[in-house]
């Protein structure tokens, strides 16, 4: 029934390009976690009035984060070829996209870790300043718990995005649903594996965002 109605799906194929989509969409989501949160504390800290106010540093992290943000994707991963070929020493395949999708993500992502850290009621730093506090304890103990409701809403978005650049580096060959789809389903004229292909994706892309929201109601102490 199911090879009648979807012919030209190669299932162990397909199967194959799911687990590529899966590895390079975790390790992205991962990294760009890490670097974002990284980024957007001294984006927050840097800033006038926060813990670590630096208007150079502010301007010069800020900056590179605006510039990485504008690039369109497509020309990201381009651009980041003689790089990619540089440390992985090819520029085809899963791994080969991790480069382009963490640059392109980390900085979307550092911007909604600035706006969640701002949302953080500052009577709640500054009564822990008054009970003696120091920087690190308020970044790791007040900073970071206040603000995870709001970084874990983030970072579901950002995922979502990166499951969708993933896609788009198929095209160029790095693996995963986004180049089956383009390979077996478009360049041969082969509808049903398109659609599977994109059933694949957006099924990824609902289960993520079920989790997000799950992760976001647990920390959630309001």
């Amino acid at each position: 029934m199911i090879e009648s109605l979807f012919p030209n799906v190669n299932w162990e194929s397909m199967g194959e390009a799911a687990l590529e989509t899966i590895y390079m969409s975790a390790i992205a989501v991962t990294a760009t976690f890490i670097l974002g949160t990284l980024l957007g504390l001294i984006l927050f800290l840097t800033d006038k009035g926060n813990l670590w106010q630096n208007r150079s540093i502010h301007a010069v992290v800020a900056a590179v984060v605006n510039v990485f943000r504008s690039i369109p994707f497509i020309i990201l991963i381009i651009l980041l070829i003689p790089f990619t070929n540089f440390i992985l020493n090819t520029m085809l395949g899963p791994s080969a996209a991790l480069p382009a999708l963490i640059a392109g993500a980390a900085p979307f992502y550092a911007r909604m870790v600035e706006i969640g850290l701002r949302e953080v009621d500052k009577g709640v730093i500054e009564a822990a300043q008054s009970m003696g506090a120091g920087q690190w304890n308020i970044i790791s103990k007040v900073l970071l718990p206040e603000s995870m409701p709001a970084l874990i809403s983030g970072i579901t978005v950002t995922s979502i995005a990166l499951v969708s650049y993933t896609a788009m580096a198929g095209v160029i060959g790095a693996g995963g649903l986004g180049d089956l789809a383009y390979r077996e389903g478009y360049q041969r004229m082969a509808t049903d594996v398109i659609v599977v292909a994109t059933a694949a994706i957006l099924l990824i892309v609902f289960l993520l965002q079920l989790l997000g929201d799950w992760l976001t109601y647990k920390t959630d102490k309001r």
